[in-house]
């Protein structure tokens, strides 16, 4: 009886352990998706800025 109730609680933390890691990747996983996507609208911003920048630059310097 002991080693069948062992087993079983054996097996529920493994289950338990196995169904916690699985949220943990999942929330990293969104994270980085997240990370990335900031840094790329980051990138575009910083990418149109500059070039507002050159023609502000451009018209300046025509006038």
């Amino acid at each position: 009886m002991v080693k069948v109730a062992t087993y079983f609680g054996m097996s529920l933390a493994a289950f338990v352990f196995w169904q916690s890691m699985d949220k943990v990747h999942v929330w990293i996983a969104l994270r980085q998706d997240e990370k990335q996507e900031r840094l790329e609208k980051e990138a575009e911003i910083r990418r149109v800025r500059e070039e507002l920048l050159r023609q502000q630059a451009n018209q300046n310097d025509s006038y």
